[in-house]
């Protein structure tokens, strides 16, 4: 990925839209959307760079006891699944007369965008393992593919029948698929889908704040852009198995003194000698998927997420129950 360092909002980046003789203050924008694995996964505070979260690794077992004779011990393994703090940040640099002739509040403008911008990154990197720190672990995706939860599109009846088996799917290995995440625009090929018994399988939301519901479960729809429709079209998950992390919210500062250098450290921008100023925009977060042992399958064959991948991708991962 190219590094990118000497990018600022300039008067010309805004135009006569953001900078008129007259004109309403008003912007009309895209509603920043929000990062799926930081809504709908368990949240948990790190206090520390790294945090453990302690999942089970061997099952206890019981045994019949003869008239007489002797009881037999068992135990339970523990084993820690590691969460690690990784940094994510920008700076964003505009000239001070850029800010001062805007009829807006561009700094206050900028803020979501950015905030939108981190939650594509966390999702990426989360669920498709698009540059993914190193110490996050395997990507939703790979963990999936590695447990053979997916399921082509086409191998039911339909779109629906397709859902179920990945339903299936996780509970033979000992997990309740809780809520969707999906492609955008899914929700139009669910509109017409029903059950066995004629009934509609996909509800769409009636009110803005709440997702939409599939098979009565929540059904949330990846709008940020960190969706890869190519690999994917569906992600059936136990959702109180993904931990996401925060060690540092999203802070926002700005600074009206400072340099920008590249990575050999040569000065690409002065925000004194360029009458500028820098917001740095900084968050320090972690994901991890706990996978603890189940009754049903041996361990290393189960998986709490599972994908239906589409039928341009659908060579080499047709689902076999």
């Amino acid at each position: 990925m190219a590094e990118n360092f000497a990018s600022a909002i300039k008067r010309s980046d805004l135009g006569d839209a953001l900078i008129p003789s007259e004109r309403s203050t008003e912007i009309i924008q895209t509603l920043p959307q929000q990062s799926v694995i930081a809504t709908r996964a368990r949240r948990v505070t790190m206090s520390k760079l790294k945090k453990t979260q302690p999942v089970l690794a061997s099952l206890p077992d019981a045994y019949w006891v003869k008239e007489g004779g002797l009881k037999q011990t068992t135990k339970t393994d523990w084993e820690d699944v590691s969460i690690t703090a990784e940094e994510l940040a920008v700076l964003v640099p505009i000239p001070d007369s850029v800010v001062e002739d805007a009829d807006i509040d561009l700094w206050a403008a900028i803020k979501p965008l950015i905030a939108e911008a981190f939650g594509k990154k966390i999702d990426q990197a989360a669920l498709f393992g698009v540059d993914k720190p190193t110490t996050w672990g395997t990507d939703v995706f790979a963990g999936a593919t590695a447990a053979k939860n997916i399921v082509a599109e086409g191998t039911g009846t339909d779109y629906a029948a397709d859902v179920a088996l990945l339903g299936q799917k996780l509970a033979e290995q000992g997990f309740a698929a809780n809520g969707f995440a999906a492609k955008a625009g899914l929700n139009w090929q669910l509109v017409g889908l029903r059950d066995a018994n004629g009934q509609p399988v996909y509800s769409p939301s009636i009110a803005e704040s709440q997702p939409n519901r599939l098979y009565g479960y929540p059904l949330n729809e990846v709008t940020n852009g960190a969706w890869d429709p190519t690999k994917a079209s569906l992600l059936a998950a136990d959702w109180t198995k993904f931990v996401y992390g925060v060690r540092q919210d999203i802070t926002y500062k700005i600074f009206d003194q400072g340099i920008i250098s590249d990575t050999d450290g040569k000065v690409i921008y002065n925000a004194m000698q360029q009458d500028s100023r820098i917001m740095r925009v900084v968050m320090r977060v972690g994901f991890a998927v706990a996978n603890p042992m189940t009754r049903l399958v041996a361990k290393g064959k189960q998986y709490p997420a599972g994908f239906i991948t589409p039928k341009t991708a659908s060579s080499g991962t047709q689902s076999t129950k």
